[in-house]
């Protein structure tokens, strides 16, 4: 039987979504330490390596936690402990890894590294983070969503600043599970055209502008990133172009007076948002990190085919 691997949100149906959801959102009501009649069996002493070729804080942490509390183990390795620094192949090291362990997670700069690991690996891959996309850190944040407003279906969510892979994945997420999402970004790093093409043939509600007031008017959250990310080249280039794409007050005082604020940090304050709105009442960033465990547990049990 294939493994089951957790590669983007665009892989799934709405559906397959809403289970990990409302697995996590169940996850999470248990509370901590996970209680044994949640573990599921297919987890007792299984081990998941934590593969890691980029920094870590929130990945890192949130996977090995939740991997120990469901009964497993976790083994991080990062690239220059590994054969694959010294030129073996990532189909051997797929290969090899399957032999000793029980799921893979990979946080690395290439998506297409990410799909070559998962196409030699007999055990499920999980995206960590690629280049292209950031599923982990959506699942998270959409069930923070949904702790504040409800179901995320027919509700409005607003990206302000740099259409990058965080952003990929709202736009995948937006299209499966049928909410509106409003990107406001410069021309020049607005959303891939072929991933715009896909979500329109999918009937995605997504709207690209370059008004960041267009975007964030009325919606029941804000979303933001860092303005220069890992691998980012000619980072002043970068800040020039998106010094009109950050979050202040007013910003915030266009959406609905209910609505909340996100960043999946590490947050960059007085830059892509304001002291005031990340620090202030609206905001649940913390939030969105402790979520990261929760999520993560519910990716791992449908992993391991026990949803």
């Amino acid at each position: 039987m294939a493994p089951r691997h957790f590669l983007d949100i665009d892989c799934f149906s709405g559906d397959q979504l809403r289970s990990i959801l409302d697995l996590a959102h169940k996850f999470k009501a248990a509370g901590r330490p996970t209680p044994q009649s949640l573990r599921p069996d297919a987890l007792k002493d299984a081990v998941l390596a934590l593969m890691f070729e980029r920094p870590s804080t929130r990945t890192r942490v949130s996977f090995d936690v939740a991997m120990r509390q469901l009964g497993g183990q976790t083994l991080v390795l990062n690239r220059e402990q590994l054969q694959l620094g010294r030129g073996e192949t990532i189909p051997d090291t797929a290969q090899v890894l399957s032999r000793y362990v029980d799921a893979i997670m990979l946080r690395t700069g290439s998506h297409e590294a990410l799909l070559e690991l998962a196409a030699h690996a007999s055990v499920p891959v999980i995206n960590g983070l690629t280049n292209l996309s950031h599923p982990c850190q959506i699942m998270a944040d959409i069930m923070t969503f949904e702790e504040v407003h409800g179901p995320i279906a027919g509700r409005r969510v607003a990206w302000v600043g740099d259409a990058n892979n965080v952003a990929a994945s709202w736009i995948h997420a937006a299209v499966r599970l049928g909410f509106e999402l409003r990107l406001a970004s410069p021309g020049e790093l607005q959303p891939d055209a072929e991933l715009m093409t896909w979500a329109a043939a999918e009937g995605g509600k997504i709207l690209v502008t370059d008004d960041v007031d267009e975007a964030a008017r009325n919606v029941e959250c804000v979303v933001t990133d860092t303005w220069v990310s890992m691998g980012d080249e000619d980072p002043d280039r970068r800040i020039a172009l998106l010094k009109g794409y950050y979050v202040d007050e007013r910003l915030m005082g266009l959406a609905a007076e209910n609505a909340i604020f996100m960043h999946c940090l590490p947050a960059y304050r007085g830059r892509e948002v304001t002291a005031a709105v990340i620090d202030g009442p609206q905001s649940v960033v913390f939030d969105e990190t402790e979520n990261r465990l929760y999520a993560q547990k519910a990716i791992l049990a449908w992993c391991f085919g026990t949803d």
